[in-house]
Formats: structure tokens, C-alpha cells, sequence
């Protein structure tokens, strides 16, 4: 039988020993020889094969999403690991990993293959020290450039000093001038602009108004998110962080993405009952996110302290009042456990249930209102409509995810797909657009809006009538984890943003010898070059709220 009917006839799914070897005979001599990961088969690969392996598993074996790419260094090697995925079903996985030698770290660029690579190599070289032949850009994205050393590499002498050139110091959006030559302006737009959602600079090309090219500059307000978790325990130290990545509603979803990771690596299993809270907390969390990234795009669009917008903080605000009443807080929950969450339902029960179904009674008037105040606005058709294309083929080369790829008609999403927690035991559907507009992304807030108020109810039923003997909020769990030495796994789950997904290697202790964040806004917004060229200036702005980015979780 040959490799492509294997293929055809015999998917590789997670964990699959036979899809290995399946992929060791689609891929030749390119195989070095195989790892052994918690949730793909892996495949190691020479260093000069990697755009050939990695087009091969794309164009053969329908692998056509570059999920994450992982650099870490060993003593003896330095290592970079291809997650990739099929968009119809992602429960199709395989790692590529290409080692390199300690001496010479360096391989072959993926950007020509998956164009979601030029960002993940280019911080993987800025961290870890790996090279990228052929990479299209290959400089810092994280750190300035002026920046000595690698912080993540092995020997990362945290206490040297840096050095700064007189330019470093000098105004960031200086440098605004016209190119005589070819009649274009350069046009400095951030780091600090209301429109920007963050601390984000925009590097344009102008011709008139009409963006010729743009370059997101990031990284100004890094904060060693990975660093810092890699310095602390999975038992207790970890959880509190993935708040602080997306701070501004995701919580409890970056909260589940960690907890996925480690239940996977520790064979922890989570009560049902802890399930069904879980889903609807994410849920709450977001619907808090949908509701600001549709107020602020008010904002940006309609360009005043509009309706829309005073409508969607106060609805915002209802959702966190059930958010706090449940975990506490109002940002920063850290409310899920490794096994399950901190504590049950808040007393008395009964109010609880009342009081989130209230505020769910009232979504369907309000939605009415967003209709009326944004959708059936013509000045906000006009700003959106046609606007911000981003087709579905660039938005899968990008590894674009959540909202922003299902409003190009891309039906992927990990809740379904990849089903966790309780969502395969409920009832809802997967909001899609076909346009890939800015305002098809819109649209599919707006959807996701009534979706996930349809979940929690569904949540609130199951809990209201749950056996009272029978509520357990978490399993047993020892109280110092040790996953086995060397034992590796990626997991993600469906954020309010897209795929948020970890990949942990241990090390044997009770902290991680790895520790890599997943960041649906950091793969997003690598794709506004794509869907701001030929646009106007005013687009562009369009086109940067419509991704719905936090600086805080591209930056990490």
C-alpha cells in the first residue's frame, strides 16, 4: 500500500503509533527518527528538510495549519518543533521536531510553506538563539534589536549588562517622510494610540491614503510570561498567570488551556460536575470579551463615545458581577484547580442560578439593540463592508483562529472539533460568516453572543438539578506534581480570541523544563499586512479593532 492511500484510508489521529509510522513512509529519508508526544505522533526531521517535510505533510497529508512552533534548547542539541494540524479536524496532530546542533543552531525556514512560521521563527530566534536560513526577516520581535543574547538559551547570562544605542533612545514615531522617488509616504501609527488597543506600532507605507505595507511592531510590553512559569510549580504557582496573559476577559478560557495541558501530561481525570462549571464560567468569560471587542470597535469606527459602546460596558459589567459572585473576582480569577475548580456555586445557589439567568434573559432585547446601533448603521456598512478582506486560504496560511477565521468562513472551532470539558453534552452551534470582512467578524461576535448565552443556560439547568451528594469540584490530585521526566504535550482550547494553546515539557521536577504559550492574537495580527494592503488609512484602523487583539497576550 502506498504512503497516500495509507493516509487516505487511515487518518493520523492523536497519540496514533500507527499514524507514525505512516508519516516515517510519506516522508523518507527526512526522518531522523520519532519522539514520543502526549498528543500528536512526532517525527524527527533533518534540518535541511524542513520546508520539504512540512509541504509534503500539507499538501499530501492535509496537515494545513501550523498550530504553534515550539524552540527549546538541550544540553547536547537545540530543537524546534512544527505543531500542525489539519482546520477539518484537529484532533489530527503531529509534531515535527528538528533538532539542531548546540554549536550551529540552524535550520531551514517553514515561512515559504506555512506563513504563520516568519513570526514564530522570528521569536524563537529572538529567545532561544536558532537561526532560520531563507527566513524573510529574520530579526527580533520580542526584544530590541540592540538586545545581547538569548534569554531562553542554556547559557543566558541574566546579570550582563545591555547595551543601548542613542537611537533606542530616540522618539519612536520620529521618522514620518516622503520617498521622492516613488511619491509614498512612511507613517509611524502607535505605540501608544487609542486605535491600537494596546501598545502596538504600526509601521505603514502610504501612497496617498491607499496603505501600501504595513508592519506590526510588538514586544514593548514583554513581560517573561513563559519564563516566569517555567520558574514555578504546576501545582499551585502556575494557575494565577494565565489571567494576566489576556487580562482583559479571557481568565477562566487561559486558566482551562493550562489546566487542559497538565490534566493531559498528569493523567488527571476531572469531575463532571467540575466540568459543567468550568464550561460555564469560559462562557461568561467569553461573553465579556465579545461585549468589550464590540464596544471598543464602536469606538473605533462610529469615532465617538457612542451608544454601542456605554451598551456594551454596561452589558459587560453584568457578566462580570456572575463572574465575581462565582470565582471572586472581577480580572484576575484564578478559579479553576488542576482537577477541577477552587469551590462550588456561591450560597445561596438558588440566587446565583436567578441572578446569571436575569442577565441572560436580557440578552436577546440588547442584541436587537447592537443590530439596530451597529449592523443596520450605514456609516458602520460603509466603514466595515468590503473592507479588511481576509480570504480564507491567507487566514489558514496565517494560522488565524476563532472569530477572525470563522468570519472567512473557516468552521473550526475547538470546542466542537476537539471537544473538552462539557460542551460535547450540550446544544449550540458554530458561528461562521462567508465574507471575511471586518464586518463579518463582527458578525460573528454578535453570534457567538447568543451561542454562549445558550451554553451557560444549559449549565445553569444542569447545575440547578444536580445531585447534591454528587458535587464534587475536584479530583484528587498529589499534592506536588512530577510529570515524567522528558514527557511532552501541546494542548489547546477554543479562547475568545482563538486557539490558546501550551506545550509543556517536564523535566522530572515539579516545574517545567518548558513552557510555551500559544497565542491566538499573536498569530491574528501577524496577518494585518494581508488584509490592509490596497485599504485606506481609516481601514486600516478598521482592520487592526476587527482582530480584537490584547498586546498583553501577543506580547506575553
Amino acid at each position: 500500500m502506498t504512503a497516500d492511500s495509507t493516509l487516505e484510508s487511515r487518518p493520523v489521529k492523536r497519540g496514533d503509533a500507527d499514524g507514525e509510522e505512516t508519516l516515517e513512509g510519506l516522508l523518507g529519508d527526512a526522518v531522523l527518527g520519532r519522539d514520543d508526544h502526549e498528543n500528536a505522533p512526532a517525527v524527527v526531521i533533518r534540518p535541511d528538510e524542513v520546508r520539504q517535510v512540512l509541504a509534503t505533510l500539507r499538501d499530501e497529508a492535509g496537515f494545513d495549519h501550523c498550530s504553534c512552533v515550539t524552540a527549546q534548547q538541550y544540553p547536547d542539541r537545540f530543537e524546534t518543533i512544527y505543531h500542525l494540524k489539519s482546520y477539518a479536524d484537529p484532533t489530527r496532530e503531529v509534531s515535527v521536531v528538528v533538532p539542531t546542533p548546540t554549536g550551529e543552531p540552524r535550520s531551514e525556514s517553514a515561512t515559504p510553506v506555512f506563513e504563520t512560521a516568519d513570526w514564530h521563527e522570528r521569536e524563537a530566534y529572538d529567545l532561544i538563539g536558532i537561526e532560520y536560513e531563507d527566513h524573510p526577516d529574520l530579526r527580533r520581535i520580542l526584544l530590541p534589536e540592540t538586545w545581547q543574547g538569548h534569554p531562553l538559551s542554556l547559557d543566558y547570562d541574566a546579570e550582563q549588562s545591555q547595551i543601548v544605542t542613542l537611537s533606542e533612545h530616540a522618539n519612536p514615531i520620529a521618522g514620518d517622510e516622503h520617498d521622492t522617488t516613488s511619491e509614498t509616504m512612511f507613517l509611524n501609527i502607535g505605540p501608544h494610540h487609542p486605535s491600537t488597543h494596546g501598545v502596538l506600532h504600526v509601521k505603514a507605507v502610504l501612497d496617498g491614503e491607499t496603505v501600501v505595507d504595513v508592519d506590526p511592531d510588538i514586544g514593548y510590553i514583554h513581560r517573561c510570561e513563559e519564563q516566569m512559569c517555567q520558574e514555578s510549580t504546576y501545582r499551585h504557582q502556575i494557575m494565577p498567570y494565565p489571567d494576566r496573559w489576556d487580562w482583559v476577559s479571557s481568565g477562566l478560557c487561559n486558566e482551562w488551556a493550562y489546566a487542559r495541558t497538565i490534566e493531559a501530561l498528569a493523567d488527571i481525570d476531572v469531575p463532571e460536575y467540575a466540568q459543567v462549571i468550568r464550561t460555564m464560567g469560559a462562557e461568561l468569560s467569553r461573553l465579556a470579551s465579545h461585549f468589550i471587542a464590540i464596544g471598543t470597535y464602536a469606538l473605533d469606527i462610529v469615532g465617538e463615545f457612542c451608544a454601542a459602546f456605554q451598551y456594551a460596558i454596561r452589558d459587560r459589567e453584568l457578566v462580570l458581577d456572575c463572574l465575581e459572585a462565582l470565582t471572586g473576582q472581577r480580572m484576575m480569577f484564578n478559579y479553576f484547580r488542576v482537577g477541577g475548580v477552587a469551590w462550588d456555586l456561591p450560597e445561596p445557589r438558588g440566587e446565583f442560578i436567578a441572578d446569571v439567568r436575569d442577565v441572560l434573559d436580557g440578552f436577546p432585547a440588547k442584541l436587537e439593540e447592537y443590530h439596530d446601533l451597529l449592523v443596520t448603521n450605514e456609516i458602520f456598512q460603509r466603514r466595515c463592508v468590503d473592507t479588511g478582506v481576509l480570504e480564507p486560504e491567507a487566514a489558514k496560511d496565517y494560522g488565524c483562529t476563532g472569530p477572525v477565521a470563522r468570519g472567512s468562513g473557516i468552521d473550526y472551532d475547538l470546542r466542537r472539533d476537539d471537544p473538552y470539558g462539557y460542551y460535547p453534552n450540550l446544544e449550540w452551534d458554530v458561528v461562521t460568516e462567508p465574507d471575511g470582512d471586518n464586518f463579518a467578524r463582527l458578525l460573528v461576535r454578535l453570534g457567538e453572543i447568543e451561542e454562549s448565552a445558550k451554553i451557560v443556560d444549559q449549565c445553569l439547568d444542569l447545575l440547578a438539578d444536580w445531585p447534591a451528594d454528587e458535587r464534587t469540584v475536584q479530583s484528587n490530585v498529589p499534592r506536588t506534581l512530577k510529570p515524567e521526566t522528558d514527557a511532552e504535550s501541546y494542548r489547546a482550547v477554543e479562547g475568545a480570541k482563538g486557539e490558546l494553546g501550551i506545550y509543556i515539557r517536564s523535566d522530572g521536577t515539579e516545574t517545567p523544563a518548558r513552557f510555551k504559550i500559544r497565542s491566538p492574537c499573536f498569530s491574528n495580527l501577524s496577518a494585518l499586512p494581508e488584509i490592509a494592503r490596497g485599504e485606506y488609512v481609516a481601514d486600516l484602523i478598521a482592520a487592526i479593532g476587527s482582530l480584537d487583539c490584547i498586546m498583553g497576550e501577543v506580547d506575553r
